[in-house]
């Protein structure tokens, strides 16, 4: 929020630039020549959704308008109150606060264009566009949820926590087991896929966050969702499949295959040093026995069982096969992942048909009953508030973004403080908006950077996000999933997640120089 407004105020007053457009302007996205090397197209899609319309001319001076000022403004207030919806309390949704800043700084970006005399068809090609973004991180959601909601009907996380309770691991050992498990499987399963299986085990370890839930079980609950969420961030750093800002770096041929190893060992510094911080306050002693009553409401008596319902290692294979159909529309095909996404979904359906129909042939299910495999049962269990704040926090970052804010900041950072500054500035920032766009906005404007420093921007962007829950797709997408894990649960342990953030730039430059 501060380099927001260093980037509002201390911009020096150029002469306003009107902007004539034209229809090749207007129906033009990237072309290859505007740049060295084009971004791949399902990148620029997903990433570039408001910067693919606006051009640098376009949102010249823009952020020093009357409109511009109030945008920041709007998502200052609108961000505070989402923050703060433990301390408003009454049902308030996080949701809520955040929804109306952005319809209000669309509407503020769509009187600032008219006003300095742009065609109103680029704010509408930006609009939707980012509303495409959304979209696609909506479904890409949606799935996952959808999966994680059918595996834990079929006690598939049950039987993870009974097989941690019944080897004699305590609650720390769990605290470090889900941890590492997070941080191996981000770089093949994406941060927030990892993050929601991982959730929905934690969460298990305490009933799977119903009523009776304690508040020590919450704050346990709370410890590992806040390492999960490191662990993951971390983990899809030095993956080119871990996360998008990594997939961006390398497809527009700024690292190498073969270059993002070398973030490994700061990756893991990055994870390792708070939860080594979070050790201590992890509770003591081992997870109850599970009990008899269901852990979900509307289950049945058998819910909380440690066994597996029928169908259960047919959904696990389903869902690994999805994930790796996403990789591979993702790599090979250059397709969206959420495409591949939605087939392992359709396949999924396509199951809990048949079984359905088994069932019933055999005079087994009754009807109106909620089977495990009810899939569009299970989409109702969906965290709705959660899906809207993200529309929310998209929506405001590229009406920003529309505005000229995260290229100006990006322009700024870089010719006054230099490339390494700039890097860590930009990972910390990441905290607050989206590393998307702002990765994005550093490759449009493609400064001098070496190998080591494109690794340390890709390192920054991607572990940034770690400081705030709401920083990462990992932290939003746990918020409110798992009992007890909320903004400021997560706010507690910014501190030594900085302190491990700070580590892992210093492990860069000591394994990756400067």
């Amino acid at each position: 929020l501060v380099l927001l407004a260093v980037a509002s105020v201390s911009s020096s007053l150029d002469a306003r630039v009107h902007v004539v457009v034209d229809d090749d302007d207007l129906s033009r996205r990237r072309q290859p020549g505007d740049d060295d090397v084009p971004l791949d197209g399902a990148v620029a899609h997903h990433a570039g959704a408001v910067t693919a319309f606006i051009t640098a001319k376009q949102s010249h001076g823009m952020t020093r308008t009357i409109h511009g000022v109030l945008a920041a403004v709007v998502f200052v207030v609108g961000y505070a109150a989402a923050v703060s919806e433990e301390r408003i309390g009454r049902g308030f949704k996080k949701s809520i606060p955040i929804t109306l800043a952005a319809g209000a700084i669309w509407l503020l970006v769509a009187l600032g264009y008219k006003d300095k005399g742009h065609a109103v068809e680029i704010v509408t090609g930006a609009a939707r566009h980012n509303l495409t973004e959304f979209v696609e991180v909506f479904l890409f959601l949606l799935v996952a949820m959808a999966f994680v909601n059918t595996m834990k009907k079929l006690n598939v996380f049950d039987a993870i926590r009974a097989w941690l309770v019944e080897s004699g691991f305590s609650y720390r050992a769990c605290f470090w087991i889900t941890g590492l498990i997070a941080f191996c499987l981000s770089p093949i399963a994406d941060n927030l896929t990892t993050a929601a299986l991982m959730g929905a085990v934690v969460s298990s370890l305490v009933g799977g966050g119903n009523g009776g839930a304690t508040k020590e079980d919450r704050e346990f609950v709370s410890t590992c969702c806040v390492n999960v969420v490191v662990a993951a961030n971390a983990g899809g750093a030095f993956s080119p499949f871990g996360d998008l800002t990594t997939l961006m770096v390398w497809q527009r041929g700024k690292l190498g295959l073969i270059d993002f190893p070398k973030l490994f060992a700061p990756a893991l510094v990055c994870w390792l040093v708070p939860a080594a911080a979070m050790h201590s306050k992890v509770r003591s002693g081992s997870p109850p026995k599970l009990a008899a009553s269901a852990s979900e409401p509307g289950g049945g008596d058998d819910d909380a069982s440690g066994e597996l319902k029928p169908g259960a290692f047919v959904v696990i294979g389903i869902f690994v096969g999805t994930v790796v159909t996403t990789a591979c529309f993702h790599s090979y095909a250059h397709l969206p992942p959420v495409l591949g996404m939605m087939t392992g979904l359709a396949v999924l359906n396509l199951y809990g048909w048949w079984k359905g129909r088994e069932e019933t042939g055999a005079g087994g299910a009754v009807p109106g009953a909620d089977r495990a495999l009810d899939i569009f049962k299970r989409l109702e269990q969906t965290e709705w508030d959660t899906l809207i704040f993200f529309f929310g926090i998209i929506s405001c970052v590229g009406g920003l973004g529309a505005f000229g804010f995260l290229r100006e900041i990006s322009d700024q950072l870089f010719g006054a403080y230099g490339a390494n500054a700039s890097c860590v500035y930009l990972g910390a920032l990441s905290a607050v908006l989206d590393n998307v766009p702002i990765m994005f906005s550093v490759l449009s404007t493609d400064p001098e950077m070496s190998s080591a420093q494109w690794l340390l921007l890709t390192l920054t962007v991607g572990v940034g996000g770690s400081l705030l829950s709401v920083g990462s797709a990992a932290g939003v997408g746990l918020m409110g999933a798992a009992p007890g894990y909320t903004f400021n649960s997560h706010l507690r342990w910014s501190g030594v997640v900085f302190v491990g953030y700070v580590a892992s730039i210093a492990t860069h430059f000591v394994v990756n120089g400067f």
